[in-house]
């Protein structure tokens, strides 16, 4: 019996591990690489290789260090409290359907439809979320958190309010593989991936052959357009009007050359009175 017992906290010991590391640890071990990166050139303001790429060139030049850890504190809180239990809490659900930790990897091309499905299901779950969280009611008692900065930066993708991070953040993100089935690898991939894209959403840079962030951006600058993640539901629901009407929308691409398109798509100039 006692030896059973030892087997038993054994086997939970490695599952855990294995789920920390593959689901929790190695998508956050990318997203702090990434906006560790960031995070200096925000602060120093240097290289200016990468600032000449800003989208908002009169903000964040450079950005208020104190400002930078008051994000950082809560998103640490975010990722230690909320989103460690939530994938935790996940695994235990998908595990009652089956084996999300199979030996057996999936195919490449199941991988790929997996990822697309769970990118259609985010912004569907996303989109909605979001534009409630912008209802009075909801914004001035939880938004208005994440909204505190009309230029973003990377890492306050992630800066919002437990609720918000939970509701939002979260669960459009971690439905996808829990209603799939996915292995365990391929929801580590998934939110390597997730995490990497909404950090691009708000570093405030459009950066050569990265995908650009001037919707997301736009959304910062304006709070009542461009709500989604891919575009999809904004363009159905008609809350991307005024965007689709700016400089920032010619912008909206990706950007192949070297020059920042701040320079070969300037701002039309304010006619003098």
């Amino acid at each position: 019996m006692r030896g059973a017992l030892w087997e038993w906290r054994t086997l939970l010991r490695l599952v855990s591990v294995s789920v920390l590391s593959g689901t929790a640890l190695v998508p956050t071990f990318f997203f702090w690489l990434f906006n560790g990166f960031l995070m200096i050139v925000d602060m120093t303001g240097k290289p200016a290789f990468i600032t000449r790429y800003r989208i908002q060139q009169d903000k964040n030049n450079p950005v208020e260090v104190e400002r930078v850890w008051q994000v950082v504190k809560v998103v640490l809180c975010n990722q230690l409290f909320l989103s460690v239990p939530l994938v935790v809490l996940t695994y235990t659900v998908m595990s009652w359907r089956g084996e999300p930790c199979a030996p057996q990897l999936p195919t490449f091309h199941w991988v790929l439809l997996e990822l697309s499905v769970c990118g259609l299901l985010e912004e569907v779950l996303f989109y909605y979320s979001h534009r409630l969280f912008h209802h009075p009611f909801f914004y001035k008692r939880i938004h208005k958190v994440h909204h505190e900065w009309t230029a973003p930066i990377g890492v306050v993708s992630l800066y919002a309010h437990p609720l918000e991070h939970v509701f939002s953040n979260m669960l459009p993100a971690l439905m996808g593989p829990v209603l799939l089935g996915s292995h365990m690898a391929t929801m580590s991939l998934w939110f390597t991936v997730a995490l990497i894209v909404t950090s691009i959403s708000h570093c405030g840079y459009h950066l050569p052959l990265l995908p650009s962030p001037e919707f997301h951006d736009f959304h910062h600058l304006k709070f009542n357009q461009c709500y989604g993640v891919l575009g999809v539901l904004d363009r159905l629901h008609g809350t991307d009007d005024k965007f689709r009407k700016t400089k920032e929308y010619e912008r909206h691409t990706l950007l192949l050359s070297l020059t920042p398109l701040s320079k070969s798509v300037p701002d039309t100039p304010k006619k003098q009175e």
